[in-house]
């Protein structure tokens, strides 16, 4: 029996992604599967993804904010939170427009090999009163602390503030003090280190 792999769960857009995939393959865009679905990449960078929900089919486009879009098509599916990604919804086999499916994925490659791609923005790590005088009453332990990068300082912060009782929080910070001055992260145990 043969895998299928894609966001199609309700087969309900098999031939029309198939017609999609058919436009696709006339670019250079290279299929792979990631957070299984498909996904054309180019040099390595994802660059579209395609798929079926229940009312409309899709093609997305991962640094879509970019695109002219002279036509109108393309959507935000998650306004106020997506920031480059864009949507073009399909409701039917008759809305696909090969020689406009394919204008768009030309102008998606041309920008993404011309490197216009949002990148993510880090937040800076908020350090609670209760930890920073931690820190600042054990010069070992901050030293230490500071060594690991700043998503695994927020693994160990998220632990402490999480805790809704004081006393909880003594107990958190007693438990991951000697993790941390011996170097170990909160969740090392979990990872392939």
């Amino acid at each position: 029996m043969e895998e299928k792999k894609g966001w199609n769960s309700n087969e309900l857009w098999d031939e029309e992604l198939e017609l999609l995939k058919s436009i696709i393959n006339k670019t250079e865009l290279v299929e792979t599967t990631k957070w299984g679905g498909i996904v054309y990449t180019i040099n390595n960078k994802n660059v579209i993804g395609i798929g079926g929900f229940k009312n409309f089919f899709t093609i997305w486009f991962f640094n879509g904010v970019f695109l002219k879009d002279e036509l109108n098509v393309l959507v935000n599916a998650n306004e106020g939170v997506t920031k480059a990604l864009r949507q073009w919804r399909f409701t039917s086999r008759n809305d696909i427009n090969e020689k406009l499916i394919l204008a768009y994925l030309k102008e998606a490659i041309s920008n993404e090999k011309d490197g216009k791609s949002i990148k993510p923005t880090k937040k800076e790590v908020e350090i609670s009163n209760f930890f920073q005088n931690q820190l600042e009453n054990d010069s070992a332990f901050a030293a230490a602390f500071y060594k690991f990068s700043p998503y695994k300082q927020k693994e160990f912060l998220e632990y402490i503030d999480t805790a809704k009782q004081e006393k909880t929080k003594i107990d958190r910070l007693e438990k991951i003090k000697l993790m941390i001055l011996q170097n170990i992260g909160l969740n090392d145990k979990y990872r392939n280190v």
